[in-house]
């Protein structure tokens, strides 16, 4: 693929974005241009504009259904049940979270019960990890909308908004409740700085042995560490929380395996819960690889942009991450018309948005030191980055990668503007 191709499986979002984001680098692009797209992209998420385009499946995007299937399918399947789907849900263009409901309710869970309580072969376990594995992305992004909006169902159906999470957390490896208190309640107050634990800025991110010790202590002491933290903050009744829940759900993993199946406890609750906490801090660092050291506290300099197929097709934007970081309660449909509204500042501030690369592969890039491929991978905006040779690219993402010293990390923990 050319330098400015764009990939055809991306989201329409993306594609715009991405088409912009090259115009504006190879100089033809223009204001009114960008005023368009910004409106095309808020009417795509306008239930009373005709191009209001709800995600129903993540696979395929509706406006290619509507046109593809056959048209007793559209009139007597798709239609009613998109109309059906976005009246559970909190949102108009979230149906698709009803969809992975009903998916997870009847493959999940029926596979779970069969292992824990009917029969279980290990053929079996081994094959409901592999596809929670494969779920478990687009399930933790969906839990993402959940904890930072309150809930994805609508009003009436509070409770099973309620419900649903102490059900399905365990089966993708999330113990209850601690997503929101690490991520909402620590990870977004302290922002990537000294006193974040999920922090990179004491790590070179670019050598194995840092990013070793980065999970490990996550792995082995976040349900210490984090109600520590939160005792050092004052925050008390958080620390209590975070801890019981943590420590409860390991008490119920370990109940399960004392007394009702060991071999079904290890393939339906201790190794989604040991592969999503690896995922979890290899995306976090892939997220937070590069800070630039002359202003690590700016959400631009902190934090990166993905354009791509994975991140955002499969995990509902989350390649958007300095725009969720600018307002972590912005709707995830509502990322790429805020970075195109918002392009000038991302420019002025140096921020970074990188194409065809995930945040997993981010990581393991770095981990080779490979920062040519990270470069080509690189969408240049401002005129400053799209004036730098390929080299010179590969030489500034290095720089960002480097640790702070621990005498500036110390003098800035307390530190308000964090």
């Amino acid at each position: 693929m050319g330098p400015t191709a764009v990939d055809p499986y991306l989201t329409l979002p993306d594609k715009l974005v991405l088409e912009e984001l090259l115009k504006d680098a190879d100089g033809k692009n223009n204001a009114q241009n960008t005023s368009e797209t910004v409106q095309r992209l808020q009417n795509l998420n306008d239930e009373k504009h005709p191009t209001f385009d709800p995600t129903v499946f993540l696979f395929w995007d509706t406006p290619q259904l509507r046109v593809r299937l056959p048209a007793i399918v559209r009139t007597w399947l798709l239609e009613p049940y998109m109309n059906w789907a976005k009246g559970i849900t909190r949102y108009p263009t979230d149906a698709v979270m009803v969809t992975h409901f009903l998916l997870y309710l009847t493959t999940s869970v029926p596979s779970a019960l069969c292992l824990m309580f009917y029969r279980f072969s290990w053929i079996h376990g081994i094959l409901h990890w592999i596809v929670q594995i494969w779920y478990t992305g687009t399930y933790t992004l969906m839990k993402h909308q959940y904890i930072h909006m309150n809930g994805v169902l609508a009003p009436q159906y509070w409770l099973i908004d309620k419900v649903f999470p102490y059900v399905l957390d365990p089966l993708f490896g999330h113990t209850w409740h601690s997503y929101y208190y690490h991520h909402v309640k620590h990870h977004h107050v302290e922002g990537n700085g000294p006193n974040d634990l999920s922090s990179t800025m004491k790590y070179d991110r670019d050598s194995a042995a840092h990013f070793a010790h980065y999970v490990g202590r996550f792995y082995f002491l976040i349900w210490l560490d984090l109600p520590l933290h939160f005792l050092r903050s004052g925050k008390r009744v958080f620390a209590f929380k975070s801890a019981f829940w943590e420590l409860g759900n390991y008490t119920f993993i370990y109940l399960m395996w004392k007394y009702v199946n060991a071999p079904a406890t290890i393939c339906v609750l201790l190794l989604p819960l040991m592969t999503l906490r690896l995922g979890l801090m290899a995306g976090n660092w892939g997220q937070h690889a590069f800070v630039d050291q002359e202003d690590p506290m700016s959400d631009f300099r902190s934090s990166i942009t993905l354009i791509d197929v994975a991140s955002n097709r499969f995990c509902f934007n989350d390649g958007y991450h300095t725009s969720h970081h600018l307002n972590p309660r912005r709707h995830w449909r509502d990322h790429p018309m805020a970075l195109l509204k918002d392009k000038t500042r991302y420019a002025e501030e140096d921020a970074l948005v990188f194409r065809n690369i995930d945040y997993l592969m981010i990581t393991f890039k770095l981990l080779q030191k490979d920062y040519d491929h990270l470069a080509k991978c690189l969408v240049p905006i401002g005129e400053q980055q799209v004036k730098m040779t390929l080299q010179e690219r590969a030489d500034m993402l290095r720089s960002r990668t480097r640790r702070f010293s621990p005498q500036f990390l110390e003098k800035e923990k307390n530190n308000p503007r964090w």
